[in-house]
Order: C-alpha cells, then sequence, then structure tokens
C-alpha cells in the first residue's frame, strides 16, 4: 500500500524544525530513521498530515565524549555508526554489545539512536539499553530545552513524556561506575526479528577489601510490559550480596514473578515469556559479575 497524502518539511536547523513542529503539533510527525514510522504509514495505521524530515539537520548527527567520562550522542546518529564507535565501546560498552541485536544491518544503517527512544517500542533494545544506564534525553522546544531521566521517559505503549512541540535532540550516557559489569541477553525466533524477551544488566561491585558484594545492579527487560521493565524487586535482593549462584538464581525468580507484567500473543504466552526472564536475568548476571574483573 501507499501512504496517505501529507506535507512534506526538510529544515536544515533544530529551530527550523521547532517552527514547524510548533505550528503543526499532532498533526506532524518527525521523520527520523524512518524505519519504524514509513512502515506504518504504508499500511495506513499512521496518517500524519505532514513529516518532518530532520535528516538535513547536521547538528543532531555526533557522538562526543562527556566532561563527567560519559557520552554524548546526537539523536540523528545512525545506529551503525554508534555499533562501530570506538568511544561507545569504550565507555559504554552495554550499548556496543545490544546494537547487533537491532533489526539487520541495513536496518540499523538507517534507523537513529534518538528515533528508535522516541518511538517508545516496548521491544526495542535502546530503550532497555539507555535506562539500565540511567541515561537522560535532552528535548527542546521554542521556549527551550529540558533534561529527562530515561527512566521516567517512558509511560506505556509508544507514549512517552515528549510533548507535541518538542524533539528529542540528545542523549546523554553516565559513566560507569568503577567495578561495573554489563551484560545484555535476548532470544528471538530468528536473527533480526524482535526480540520475544531482553534484558540489559549493569551491576557494580562495592570496594571492601574482600570486594565481592553487589553495591548495585540494574536489570531492564524489553518484550515484558508496555515499556522497558525495571526490575526492581530484584535488583535489592542483590544488594549487599556476594555474586553466588544461588544469590544469582533467587533474583532471576523474582524477576519473572515480580518484576514484569508480560503478555500473550502469536510469538510466546506470558507463562513463557517469564521462564524466558528467569533464563536470561540468571545469564545476564553471571556474565555481568564475571565482567568486574575482566
Amino acid at each position: 500500500m501507499k501512504p496517505a497524502p501529507f506535507e512534506y518539511y526538510a529544515p536544515t536547523s533544530v529551530e527550523q524544525a521547532l517552527d514547524h513542529v510548533a505550528q503543526l503539533g499532532y498533526d506532524a510527525k518527525i521523520l527520523a530513521g524512518g524505519q519504524s514510522l514509513i512502515p506504518t504509514m504504508n499500511f495506513r495505521l499512521a496518517q500524519p498530515s505532514a513529516l518532518i524530515d530532520l535528516n538535513n539537520i547536521s547538528e543532531l548527527f555526533y557522538i562526543r565524549p562527556a566532561s563527567d567520562g560519559g557520552v554524548l550522542i546526537g539523536a540523528m546518529t545512525r545506529q551503525s555508526t554508534v555499533e562501530r564507535d570506538p568511544l561507545i565501546a569504550q565507555r559504554a560498552p552495554l550499548v556496543r554489545a545490544a546494537m547487533p541485536f537491532i533489526a539487520h544491518p541495513q536496518i540499523r544503517t538507517r534507523g537513529t539512536f534518538g528515533g528508535s527512544i522516541a518511538h517508545a517500542d516496548p521491544a526495542a533494545e535502546l530503550p532497555a539499553v539507555t535506562v539500565a544506564l540511567g541515561a537522560r534525553y535532552r528535548v527542546r522546544n521554542k521556549s527551550g530545552e529540558r533534561w529527562l531521566p530515561a527512566e521516567e521517559f517512558f509511560v506505556s505503549l509508544f507514549t512517552t513524556l515528549l510533548q507535541p512541540d518538542e524533539i528529542l535532540v540528545e542523549v546523554a550516557l553516565p559513566p560507569m561506575p568503577p567495578r561495573s559489569g554489563w551484560s545484555f541477553q535476548e532470544v528471538a525466533r530468528q536473527s533480526g526479528a524482535f526480540g520475544l524477551v531482553g534484558v540489559a544488566a549493569l551491576v557494580t561491585l562495592d570496594n571492601t577489601p574482600s570486594g565481592r558484594r553487589c553495591q548495585q545492579a540494574r536489570l531492564v527487560f524489553l518484550s515484558c510490559g508496555e515499556k522497558p521493565m525495571l526490575a526492581g524487586h530484584a535488583a535489592k535482593t542483590l544488594i549487599g550480596q556476594a555474586p553466588s549462584a544461588e544469590a544469582i538464581r533467587a533474583a532471576a525468580e523474582v524477576a519473572a514473578k515480580d518484576d514484569i507484567d508480560p503478555s500473550s500473543d502469536i510469538h510466546a504466552s506470558a507463562a513463557y515469556r517469564r521462564h524466558l526472564v528467569k533464563v536470561l536475568a540468571a545469564r545476564a548476571l553471571t556474565e555481568a559479575f564475571a565482567r568486574v574483573n575482566l
């Protein structure tokens, strides 16, 4: 099918884009990589009256070191660029680990880092990863800008705190704490398909002489609810514990029981997703704790 008729705008600066957004509001859609929006328009599941194409705004394409030791990523930076960038590999290895799970290389060549986040698909990898890392998102409108914590940004299915006159312009990834480890795990029916379940894990050990007690843990699941699901109950069971197989298994069971809200669909039942959560949480925590000493 072909999309319904629409007006097309191609601004060359953020200011121009904000002018269009302020004028058009809910009637317009932002076009970033288009890997999610264009198919829905072709099926006429989305019928915006206008598209505001950000692909000519060069100021939104960048990866920069942050002064705090983290990384700043422009919203229009291609996923394939993030995947190959050495600064990402050094300062945000959890992001690097997750990138190959996003669809196929052709999709990542066009898909954007910020576009995936703003789309807020609960089956997407980048929302879960950035929540696990405690990222912040910078959004702008004609009046100014504001920073939104990733953990609060996602409201429900395809719904965020972004207002109709706002554009996501930057993602700030904080530095990983010392003595930290990470892991990303996902199960899909075939390579490049949406994950039936995925998890991003980040753990930090304390700085005591033994150095083997969990100081902080973050587990965030995808495809397990209407937004990235932060497993707070599971994390609490690990704090102050040595990362033993027993502690990891107990945390994984709590995550599967108390921290997710999976649904059943043609791909998997809710019960099977809970089983996957338990298996993947144990794998992710085991790998993350092992990486602390690498």
